[in-house]
């Protein structure tokens, strides 16, 4: 017998911004496997049953609620922001690709939310407005070097970059040295914007120059979006800056 496993994303931590369609995931699942703050989230019915875990068991996480699925579990694997976006759906897929034959008959699907790069930039304007890449800053699962590498790449080539886990009680240097590096190849002008916990109540969005950026200005729920020479300031009296890319890019810098 087998079940479905579906992956939500819940979106930045605003109920508002969880979409239609992951709500109705949730309505429909029976199990719910995912970090435990990510499964408090949910105002889940006493017939729906919580089985949370703690960060970097994600792996761990997804083979469980694949064995349950396997066994006709209607299965619900939740994310914060958007599970495709540095979370749950790769390691569910990686799971199943390493995993038994019969995990790969188990009916699969994936819903999107709103990640942290786009409720960030919402906030600040639109800074993705032009080609942009994210990052993750966490080297648990890929070497610093080939972080280092990629930041100098997107630099170079005129991306917006946004930052998924600048810093951590383990890596607290990280993003200091990433905004040294940036400042080799980027003006000392392009806006650097630390969005905290956009949505909800705690929100805090700053934005300063690269020249200005430390990594004592982000902590574990901050997404940092670093612009690029193009990317431009609308100063407003009383108010914090709109920051946007434009759609077009100037010739002297093709």
């Amino acid at each position: 017998m087998t079940g479905s496993l579906i992956v939500v994303g819940l979106g930045p931590g605003n109920p508002d911004q969880m979409t239609p369609e992951a709500l109705a995931a949730v309505t429909a699942s029976t199990d719910f496997f995912g970090y435990f703050p990510y499964i408090d989230r949910l105002n889940l019915r006493p017939d729906q049953r919580r089985h949370a875990s703690d960060n970097r068991e994600e792996l761990a996480r997804a083979k469980a609620a694949l064995e349950m699925a396997a066994k006709g579990g209607r299965v619900c694997v939740v994310s914060g922001g958007d599970p495709g976006v540095f979370a749950m759906a790769a390691a569910v897929c990686e799971a199943i690709d390493d995993g038994p034959a019969e995990w790969r008959e188990i009916e699969l699907s994936v819903v999107p939310g709103v990640t942290a790069m786009l409720a960030v930039a919402a906030k600040a304007g639109a800074p993705l407005g032009h080609d942009f890449c994210a990052i993750s800053l966490s080297n648990n699962l890929k070497p610093w070097a080939i972080i280092e590498k990629r930041l100098v790449a997107a630099a170079t080539a005129g991306f917006v970059m946004a930052f998924y886990n600048p810093i951590s009680k383990a890596r607290p240097h990280q993003l200091g040295e990433a905004f040294d590096i940036l400042r080799a190849h980027l003006p000392g002008s392009v806006p650097v914007i630390f969005g905290r916990a956009a949505g909800r109540p705690d929100e805090a969005i700053r934005v300063v120059p690269l020249s200005e950026a430390q990594g004592e200005m982000a902590d574990m729920a901050t997404c940092v979006i670093v612009g690029t020479a193009e990317t431009r300031l609308i100063e407003r009296t009383g108010q914090r800056p709109i920051v946007y890319s434009p759609r077009f890019l100037r010739e002297s810098f093709q």
